[in-house]
Protein backbone atom coordinates (compact mmCIF):
# COMPACT_ATOMS: atom_id res chain seq x y z
CA UNK A 1 0.00 0.00 0.00
CA UNK A 2 1.47 3.43 -0.94
CA UNK A 3 2.30 5.75 1.94
CA UNK A 4 0.32 8.62 0.39
CA UNK A 5 -2.95 6.70 0.44
CA UNK A 6 -2.22 5.31 3.90
CA UNK A 7 -1.62 8.80 5.32
CA UNK A 8 -4.78 10.10 3.60
CA UNK A 9 -6.90 7.40 5.21
CA UNK A 10 -5.34 7.94 8.65
CA UNK A 11 -5.80 11.73 8.52
CA UNK A 12 -9.44 11.50 7.40
CA UNK A 13 -10.07 8.86 10.07
CA UNK A 14 -8.68 11.13 12.82
CA UNK A 15 -10.72 14.10 11.58
CA UNK A 16 -13.88 12.00 11.32
CA UNK A 17 -13.44 10.72 14.88
CA UNK A 18 -12.95 14.31 16.08
CA UNK A 19 -16.16 15.35 14.30
CA UNK A 20 -18.15 12.40 15.63
CA UNK A 21 -17.13 12.61 19.28
CA UNK A 22 -15.56 16.09 19.74
CA UNK A 23 -14.02 15.67 23.23
CA UNK A 24 -13.93 19.06 24.95
CA UNK A 25 -11.92 18.39 28.13
CA UNK A 26 -9.20 19.04 29.05
CA UNK A 27 -8.78 22.41 27.37
CA UNK A 28 -6.03 21.41 24.93
CA UNK A 29 -8.00 18.37 23.80
CA UNK A 30 -10.97 20.60 23.01
CA UNK A 31 -8.77 22.83 20.87
CA UNK A 32 -7.36 19.86 18.97
CA UNK A 33 -10.88 18.52 18.53
CA UNK A 34 -11.89 21.82 16.97
CA UNK A 35 -8.87 21.99 14.65
CA UNK A 36 -9.18 18.41 13.42
CA UNK A 37 -12.97 18.18 13.33
CA UNK A 38 -14.13 21.47 11.81
CA UNK A 39 -13.74 20.66 8.12
CA UNK A 40 -15.31 17.21 8.41
CA UNK A 41 -18.13 18.59 10.57
CA UNK A 42 -19.13 21.13 7.94
CA UNK A 43 -18.34 19.51 4.57
CA UNK A 44 -18.41 15.72 5.11
CA UNK A 45 -19.67 15.15 1.57
CA UNK A 46 -16.55 16.75 0.08
CA UNK A 47 -14.24 14.81 2.40
CA UNK A 48 -16.12 11.60 1.54
CA UNK A 49 -15.83 12.28 -2.19
CA UNK A 50 -12.10 12.85 -1.81
CA UNK A 51 -11.76 9.57 0.10
CA UNK A 52 -13.71 7.64 -2.55
CA UNK A 53 -11.65 9.10 -5.39
CA UNK A 54 -8.41 8.34 -3.53
CA UNK A 55 -9.54 4.76 -2.97
CA UNK A 56 -10.56 4.29 -6.60
CA UNK A 57 -7.21 5.68 -7.76
CA UNK A 58 -5.31 3.36 -5.41
CA UNK A 59 -7.36 0.40 -6.70
CA UNK A 60 -6.80 1.29 -10.37
CA UNK A 61 -3.07 1.56 -9.74
CA UNK A 62 -3.10 -1.92 -8.23
CA UNK A 63 -2.18 -0.81 -4.71
CA UNK A 64 -5.14 -2.39 -2.89
CA UNK A 65 -4.18 -6.03 -3.02
CA UNK A 66 -3.74 -8.70 -0.40
CA UNK A 67 -4.48 -8.36 3.30
CA UNK A 68 -3.29 -4.75 3.51
CA UNK A 69 -5.52 -3.73 0.60
CA UNK A 70 -8.57 -5.41 2.13
CA UNK A 71 -7.84 -3.74 5.48
CA UNK A 72 -7.55 -0.33 3.78
CA UNK A 73 -10.88 -0.77 1.99
CA UNK A 74 -12.51 -1.87 5.25
CA UNK A 75 -11.20 1.20 7.09
CA UNK A 76 -12.26 3.51 4.23
CA UNK A 77 -15.76 2.00 4.31
CA UNK A 78 -15.99 2.57 8.07
CA UNK A 79 -14.90 6.19 7.58
CA UNK A 80 -17.58 6.69 4.92
CA UNK A 81 -20.21 5.41 7.35
CA UNK A 82 -18.92 7.88 9.94
CA UNK A 83 -19.07 10.70 7.40
CA UNK A 84 -22.66 9.74 6.62
CA UNK A 85 -23.53 10.13 10.30
CA UNK A 86 -21.79 13.52 10.38
CA UNK A 87 -23.77 14.65 7.32
CA UNK A 88 -27.08 13.49 8.83
CA UNK A 89 -26.30 15.46 11.98
CA UNK A 90 -25.56 18.59 9.98
CA UNK A 91 -28.81 18.39 7.99
CA UNK A 92 -30.74 18.28 11.29
CA UNK A 93 -29.64 21.85 12.02
CA UNK A 94 -32.45 23.25 9.88
CA UNK A 95 -35.14 21.86 12.18
CA UNK A 96 -33.28 23.21 15.22
CA UNK A 97 -33.08 26.71 13.75
CA UNK A 98 -36.78 26.64 12.81
CA UNK A 99 -37.61 25.54 16.34
CA UNK A 100 -35.59 28.40 17.81
CA UNK A 101 -37.66 30.91 15.86
CA UNK A 102 -40.93 29.29 16.91
CA UNK A 103 -39.80 29.27 20.56
CA UNK A 104 -39.19 33.02 20.26
CA UNK A 105 -42.71 33.52 18.91
CA UNK A 106 -41.42 34.17 15.39
CA UNK A 107 -43.12 31.53 13.27
CA UNK A 108 -41.21 30.68 10.12
CA UNK A 109 -42.21 28.22 7.44
CA UNK A 110 -39.52 26.08 5.80
CA UNK A 111 -41.35 26.53 2.50
CA UNK A 112 -39.45 29.08 0.47
CA UNK A 113 -36.23 28.53 2.39
CA UNK A 114 -33.30 27.88 0.09
CA UNK A 115 -32.50 24.31 -0.81
CA UNK A 116 -29.25 22.68 0.22
CA UNK A 117 -27.93 22.14 -3.30
CA UNK A 118 -25.32 24.88 -3.14
CA UNK A 119 -24.11 23.53 0.20
CA UNK A 120 -23.83 20.07 -1.34
CA UNK A 121 -21.76 20.95 -4.38
CA UNK A 122 -20.26 24.39 -3.66
CA UNK A 123 -19.56 24.72 0.07
CA UNK A 124 -17.37 27.81 -0.20
CA UNK A 125 -19.23 31.14 -0.03
CA UNK A 126 -19.24 32.80 -3.46
CA UNK A 127 -19.95 36.50 -3.79
CA UNK A 128 -22.93 37.02 -6.11
CA UNK A 129 -22.30 39.04 -9.24
CA UNK A 130 -24.91 41.56 -8.06
CA UNK A 131 -22.92 42.39 -4.90
CA UNK A 132 -20.15 44.98 -4.91
CA UNK A 133 -17.41 45.25 -2.28
CA UNK A 134 -15.80 48.54 -1.32
CA UNK A 135 -12.72 47.60 0.69
CA UNK A 136 -10.57 49.10 3.44
CA UNK A 137 -12.51 52.23 4.29
CA UNK A 138 -11.15 54.04 7.36
CA UNK A 139 -13.21 54.53 10.49
CA UNK A 140 -10.13 55.50 12.55
CA UNK A 141 -6.45 56.29 12.23
CA UNK A 142 -5.05 52.87 13.26
CA UNK A 143 -4.24 50.39 10.47
CA UNK A 144 -6.72 47.91 11.98
CA UNK A 145 -9.56 50.43 11.97
CA UNK A 146 -10.73 49.48 8.51
CA UNK A 147 -13.97 48.10 7.14
CA UNK A 148 -15.46 46.67 3.94
CA UNK A 149 -18.90 47.54 2.59
CA UNK A 150 -20.97 44.98 0.67
CA UNK A 151 -24.01 46.17 -1.28
CA UNK A 152 -25.93 45.89 -4.49
CA UNK A 153 -25.08 48.56 -7.02
CA UNK A 154 -28.77 49.47 -7.25
CA UNK A 155 -29.38 49.71 -3.47
CA UNK A 156 -31.11 52.98 -2.63
CA UNK A 157 -32.41 52.53 0.91
CA UNK A 158 -31.43 49.25 2.51
CA UNK A 159 -31.08 48.38 6.20
CA UNK A 160 -27.60 48.13 7.71
CA UNK A 161 -25.68 45.24 9.20
CA UNK A 162 -22.33 45.68 10.97
CA UNK A 163 -20.33 42.47 11.42
CA UNK A 164 -17.30 41.89 13.69
CA UNK A 165 -15.02 38.89 13.20
CA UNK A 166 -13.76 36.40 15.77
CA UNK A 167 -10.25 35.36 16.71
CA UNK A 168 -10.00 35.56 20.49
CA UNK A 169 -9.07 39.27 20.30
CA UNK A 170 -5.57 38.37 19.09
CA UNK A 171 -6.22 37.22 15.50
CA UNK A 172 -8.80 37.21 12.72
CA UNK A 173 -9.91 39.54 10.00
CA UNK A 174 -12.90 41.05 8.28
CA UNK A 175 -12.70 38.72 5.27
CA UNK A 176 -13.11 35.29 6.95
CA UNK A 177 -16.33 34.20 8.67
CA UNK A 178 -19.98 34.88 7.85
CA UNK A 179 -19.38 35.42 4.13
CA UNK A 180 -22.57 33.54 3.27
CA UNK A 181 -24.62 35.77 5.58
CA UNK A 182 -23.10 39.01 4.30
CA UNK A 183 -23.49 37.99 0.66
CA UNK A 184 -27.08 36.85 1.19
CA UNK A 185 -28.22 40.05 2.87
CA UNK A 186 -26.29 42.31 0.50
CA UNK A 187 -27.90 40.56 -2.47
CA UNK A 188 -31.29 41.29 -0.88
CA UNK A 189 -30.59 45.02 -0.69
CA UNK A 190 -28.92 45.33 2.71
CA UNK A 191 -25.76 47.37 3.17
CA UNK A 192 -23.40 45.07 5.06
CA UNK A 193 -20.24 46.27 6.79
CA UNK A 194 -17.49 43.91 7.94
CA UNK A 195 -14.99 45.63 10.25
CA UNK A 196 -11.55 44.91 11.66
CA UNK A 197 -10.60 46.19 15.11
CA UNK A 198 -7.41 46.54 17.14
CA UNK A 199 -6.02 43.29 18.59
CA UNK A 200 -3.96 42.01 21.49
CA UNK A 201 -1.30 42.50 22.68
CA UNK A 202 -1.14 46.04 21.32
CA UNK A 203 -4.70 46.78 22.36
CA UNK A 204 -6.83 45.96 25.39
CA UNK A 205 -10.51 45.55 26.10
CA UNK A 206 -11.40 49.28 26.13
CA UNK A 207 -9.79 49.59 22.68
CA UNK A 208 -11.75 46.65 21.24
CA UNK A 209 -15.00 48.03 22.62
CA UNK A 210 -14.28 51.56 21.41
CA UNK A 211 -13.55 50.24 17.92
CA UNK A 212 -16.77 48.23 17.83
CA UNK A 213 -18.79 51.29 18.79
CA UNK A 214 -16.89 53.46 16.34
CA UNK A 215 -17.69 51.03 13.51
CA UNK A 216 -21.39 51.22 14.39
CA UNK A 217 -21.20 55.01 14.61
CA UNK A 218 -19.46 55.10 11.22
CA UNK A 219 -22.30 53.04 9.76
CA UNK A 220 -24.91 55.44 11.12
CA UNK A 221 -23.02 58.44 9.76
CA UNK A 222 -21.74 57.16 6.40
CA UNK A 223 -23.79 54.20 5.20
CA UNK A 224 -26.22 56.50 3.38
CA UNK A 225 -23.33 57.19 0.98
CA UNK A 226 -23.66 53.55 -0.09
CA UNK A 227 -27.44 53.37 -0.17
CA UNK A 228 -27.88 52.38 3.46
CA UNK A 229 -30.79 53.49 5.63
CA UNK A 230 -29.46 54.30 9.14
CA UNK A 231 -32.95 54.06 10.63
CA UNK A 232 -32.43 50.28 10.83
CA UNK A 233 -29.11 48.83 12.01
CA UNK A 234 -28.32 45.25 13.03
CA UNK A 235 -25.05 44.27 14.71
CA UNK A 236 -23.61 40.78 14.29
CA UNK A 237 -20.45 38.91 15.17
CA UNK A 238 -18.78 35.57 15.63
CA UNK A 239 -16.80 34.43 18.70
CA UNK A 240 -15.02 37.56 20.05
CA UNK A 241 -17.14 39.58 17.62
CA UNK A 242 -20.27 38.10 19.18
CA UNK A 243 -18.94 39.12 22.60
CA UNK A 244 -18.55 42.71 21.39
CA UNK A 245 -21.95 42.59 19.70
CA UNK A 246 -23.70 41.54 22.91
CA UNK A 247 -21.92 44.26 24.91
CA UNK A 248 -22.76 46.99 22.39
CA UNK A 249 -26.39 45.86 22.07
CA UNK A 250 -26.95 45.86 25.85
CA UNK A 251 -25.06 49.10 26.53
CA UNK A 252 -25.97 51.44 23.70
CA UNK A 253 -24.34 54.85 23.96
CA UNK A 254 -25.93 57.66 21.99
CA UNK A 255 -23.14 60.16 22.52
CA UNK A 256 -20.42 58.39 20.50
CA UNK A 257 -19.35 60.16 17.29
CA UNK A 258 -22.64 60.06 15.50
CA UNK A 259 -25.14 62.03 17.48
CA UNK A 260 -28.17 60.81 19.33
CA UNK A 261 -28.37 57.54 17.38
CA UNK A 262 -24.61 57.11 17.01
CA UNK A 263 -24.48 53.58 18.35
CA UNK A 264 -28.15 52.57 18.25
CA UNK A 265 -28.64 48.87 17.47
CA UNK A 266 -32.05 47.49 16.52
CA UNK A 267 -31.21 43.77 16.66
CA UNK A 268 -28.21 41.58 17.48
CA UNK A 269 -26.93 38.34 15.93
CA UNK A 270 -24.39 36.40 18.02
CA UNK A 271 -22.72 33.30 16.59
CA UNK A 272 -20.56 30.89 18.68
CA UNK A 273 -19.67 33.69 21.08
CA UNK A 274 -17.81 33.91 24.36
CA UNK A 275 -19.76 35.96 26.91
CA UNK A 276 -17.63 35.87 30.06
CA UNK A 277 -15.08 38.41 31.28
CA UNK A 278 -12.17 39.55 29.17
CA UNK A 279 -8.70 38.15 29.86
CA UNK A 280 -7.66 38.64 33.49
CA UNK A 281 -10.44 41.07 34.40
CA UNK A 282 -12.44 40.75 37.61
CA UNK A 283 -15.68 41.94 39.24
CA UNK A 284 -14.35 45.47 39.87
CA UNK A 285 -13.58 46.05 36.18
CA UNK A 286 -14.55 49.19 34.27
CA UNK A 287 -15.90 49.11 31.69
CA UNK A 288 -17.79 45.87 32.22
CA UNK A 289 -16.48 43.17 29.87
CA UNK A 290 -19.24 40.56 30.22
CA UNK A 291 -22.78 41.06 28.90
CA UNK A 292 -24.00 38.85 31.75
CA UNK A 293 -23.48 41.79 34.13
CA UNK A 294 -25.34 44.34 31.98
CA UNK A 295 -28.99 45.29 32.34
CA UNK A 296 -31.08 43.59 29.64
CA UNK A 297 -34.44 45.21 30.32
CA UNK A 298 -34.10 47.35 27.19
CA UNK A 299 -32.30 44.81 25.04
CA UNK A 300 -33.10 44.64 21.33
CA UNK A 301 -34.09 41.32 19.75
CA UNK A 302 -31.30 38.71 19.83
CA UNK A 303 -30.57 35.73 17.59
CA UNK A 304 -27.96 33.45 19.19
CA UNK A 305 -26.50 30.29 17.66
CA UNK A 306 -23.89 28.01 19.20
CA UNK A 307 -22.56 24.54 18.55
CA UNK A 308 -23.22 21.89 21.17
CA UNK A 309 -19.81 20.35 20.31
CA UNK A 310 -17.89 23.65 20.40
CA UNK A 311 -14.37 22.74 21.51
CA UNK A 312 -13.18 26.34 21.59
CA UNK A 313 -15.92 28.14 23.53
CA UNK A 314 -18.14 25.84 25.65
CA UNK A 315 -21.84 26.02 24.87
CA UNK A 316 -22.51 26.90 28.54
CA UNK A 317 -21.45 30.47 27.72
CA UNK A 318 -24.26 30.87 25.18
CA UNK A 319 -26.79 29.26 27.51
CA UNK A 320 -25.87 31.75 30.24
CA UNK A 321 -26.47 34.71 27.91
CA UNK A 322 -29.79 33.29 26.72
CA UNK A 323 -30.94 32.79 30.33
CA UNK A 324 -29.87 36.35 31.20
CA UNK A 325 -31.74 37.84 28.25
CA UNK A 326 -34.90 35.80 28.68
CA UNK A 327 -35.06 36.69 32.36
CA UNK A 328 -35.06 40.44 31.65
CA UNK A 329 -35.62 41.34 28.02
CA UNK A 330 -39.06 42.15 26.59
CA UNK A 331 -37.74 41.50 23.07
CA UNK A 332 -37.62 38.17 21.23
CA UNK A 333 -34.63 35.93 22.00
CA UNK A 334 -34.10 33.13 19.48
CA UNK A 335 -31.54 30.52 20.51
CA UNK A 336 -30.39 27.75 18.19
CA UNK A 337 -28.15 25.21 19.94
CA UNK A 338 -26.85 23.33 16.94
CA UNK A 339 -26.40 19.60 17.60
CA UNK A 340 -22.85 18.32 17.10
CA UNK A 341 -21.67 21.67 15.68
CA UNK A 342 -18.16 23.00 16.22
CA UNK A 343 -16.83 26.54 16.58
CA UNK A 344 -16.66 28.82 13.49
CA UNK A 345 -19.18 26.71 11.57
CA UNK A 346 -19.80 29.58 9.12
CA UNK A 347 -16.35 29.45 7.54
CA UNK A 348 -18.05 27.30 4.90
CA UNK A 349 -21.41 27.47 3.16
CA UNK A 350 -22.35 24.14 4.69
CA UNK A 351 -25.76 22.63 5.41
CA UNK A 352 -25.44 23.95 8.95
CA UNK A 353 -24.26 27.41 7.89
CA UNK A 354 -27.04 27.61 5.28
CA UNK A 355 -29.64 26.77 7.93
CA UNK A 356 -28.31 29.46 10.26
CA UNK A 357 -28.16 32.00 7.43
CA UNK A 358 -31.77 31.23 6.53
CA UNK A 359 -32.71 31.51 10.21
CA UNK A 360 -31.01 34.88 10.64
CA UNK A 361 -32.71 36.16 7.52
CA UNK A 362 -36.13 35.00 8.70
CA UNK A 363 -35.48 36.37 12.21
CA UNK A 364 -34.53 39.81 10.90
CA UNK A 365 -37.48 39.89 8.50
CA UNK A 366 -39.86 39.35 11.39
CA UNK A 367 -38.36 41.48 14.14
CA UNK A 368 -37.63 44.41 11.83
CA UNK A 369 -41.09 44.31 10.27
CA UNK A 370 -42.46 44.51 13.82
CA UNK A 371 -40.19 47.51 14.42
CA UNK A 372 -41.55 49.21 11.32
CA UNK A 373 -45.14 48.60 12.40
CA UNK A 374 -44.35 49.98 15.87
CA UNK A 375 -42.70 53.05 14.37
CA UNK A 376 -45.70 53.75 12.15
CA UNK A 377 -48.07 53.33 15.08
CA UNK A 378 -46.08 55.77 17.18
Amino acid sequence: MPYGYFLTVVLIAVCTIAALFAPRKPFWVGRLSFLFGLVVSEIPQIVGLFLVLSTVLAFVEGNLVGVSGAAAVTVATAILLGLTVVAWRAVRSRDVVLGSLRDAGLHASPAGWRANWQSLIAPLPIKPGSVRRTANLRYGAHRRQRLDVYRRSDTESGPLLVYLHGGGYFSGGKHREARALLYRLAARGWVCISADYRLRPGAGFPDHLADARSAVAWAHSHASEFGGDPSTLVMAGGSAGAHLTALCALDQQGDVAGGENGTRIDAAVCLYGYYGRYYGRGPQEHPVSTPLMLDATQAPPFFIAHGAYDGYVPVASARALVDHLRAQSPSPVAYAELPYAQHAFDLFYSWRSAAVTDGVEAFLDRVLSTKEVSSCAS
